[in-house]
């Protein structure tokens, strides 16, 4: 067993796990993190896309911007196109490898310890303490923190066993970086023969590569291969420069994100978005409300759960209701055929309801529950203002 006592150890170097390092610190925390793989950023599966305002939350450098975005092409299960396009830059496209590096850079500047290539095998909650195991280069080991933060992304079997719950539906992410040509915006593809209840999708990194990839329930694999063949594909995509990684999606929320000397965030809370499957914005606003209860939580010495328990209150008051929202507008989806598909394009594209709730208020890129309402609203008086058209003197009258 380690002789050194840190106040906080992180399981997982990943944007979330280093952002909290991040604020811990410099509050005078002594923090470790532990990640499983040799360096932060190996193997990600995600597009690295995210919101201005989410890039600059987490207070890293442009060199990891690999494009800005303000417009996205949406094709339906025919090949129906429907571009939107803001006069405002909506995303930035980050290369995740660089970005968790970069991150995790500023934490070890701040004094933060890392420790790569170390697995948490087990978490013993103890009345003083936390035991955490770790296989560490073939040797066992036990490191000891006052409380634990859980940042170590989908992995329903540690949270089981710590007694939190686990979240039962998710839904399966395939990527793999491709070299390509003519691909000069984010491409969002949708159909269940293409991805079953999700999208597929490319994403340019540089004027001959792109990041092809896809949501789907199961079988990401297999589904992505037969993307890269499809006709979406043909003659635009050169060859396969990366092997698939793949990555479980929650859909849901742990039923407890806090326990006795223990919080959880991110992924493996179920802090993500449904509609698209991204953590990043959530996991870093789970991080930051997690860093702010505990460290009046260590200023006291007060661990308990029911001092702890303020964060999964705060953070569902922030994020709750997206994610409800969120799961459920994902699940109508997952339902409709792709002739529903078809109509629903028609619909946004001939009614200009794509580009009236591109240009509303209620459009966010981080936050969609206003748009899926507004919507909704408009996708219900479609068929009205259809009617007013085609009889504008029964309309009237």
């Amino acid at each position: 067993m380690s002789d050194q006592l840190y106040d906080v150890i992180i399981v997982g170097a990943g944007p979330a796990g280093s952002y909290a390092a991040c604020e811990l610190v410099p509050a005078g925390c002594r923090v470790a993190v532990l990640e499983q793989k040799e360096a932060p950023g190996l193997d990600v599966c995600c597009t690295g896309i995210i919101s201005p305002e989410c890039f600059d939350s987490f207070g890293i450098g442009e060199e990891v911007v690999l494009a800005r975005a303000n417009s996205a092409g949406f094709f339906s299960p025919s090949g129906k196109h429907l571009r939107l396009q803001t006069e405002r830059v909506q995303a930035c496209i980050v290369d995740r490898p660089s970005f968790d590096r970069a991150i995790a850079a500023r934490a070890l500047s701040r004094g933060a310890s890392y420790l790569f290539s170390c697995r948490v095998t087990d978490i013993t909650i103890k009345k003083d303490k936390t035991e955490v195991q770790v296989l560490r280069n073939s040797t066992r080991e036990i490191l000891t923190a006052r409380a634990v933060i859980l940042a170590s992304g989908f992995k329903p079997g540690l949270s089981r066993k710590l007694g939190l719950g686990e979240i039962k539906r998710f839904a399966i992410g395939a990527q793999a970086e491709v070299e390509a040509r003519d691909i000069d915006e984010v491409e969002i593809y949708l159909g269940q023969q293409i991805a079953p209840g999700f999208f597929a999708w490319l994403v340019p990194t540089s004027p001959d590569k792109a990041l092809a990839g896809l949501l789907a329930p199961s079988h990401a694999r297999s589904h992505l291969e037969k993307f890269l063949l499809s006709p979406f594909c043909r003659g635009r995509i050169i060859r396969q420069r990366t092997k698939i990684s793949q990555k479980a999606i929650p859909l849901g929320v742990l039923p407890r994100t806090c326990g006795n000397r223990l919080l959880v965030i991110g992924d493996a809370a179920g802090q993500v978005k449904p509609t698209t499957g991204g953590g990043i914005y959530f996991g870093h606003l789970g991080a930051k409300i997690a860093c702010g209860v505990l460290k009046e939580a260590l200023r006291a010495d007060e661990l308990t759960a029911a001092r702890l328990s303020t964060y999964q209150g705060q953070w569902k008051a922030k994020m709750g209701r997206e994610i409800s929202l969120g799961c459920r507008a994902r699940q109508v989806y997952a339902r409709l055929s792709d002739r529903q598909i078809e109509g629903v394009f028609k619909m946004l594209d001939s009614g200009g309801i794509a580009e009236a709730l591109l240009n509303s208020p209620d459009f966010s890129f981080d936050w969609h529950s206003r748009l899926i309402l507004a919507g909704l609203k408009k996708s219900l008086t479609y068929p009205l203002q259809k009617a007013r058209h085609l009889f504008p003197g029964e309309a009237n009258s």
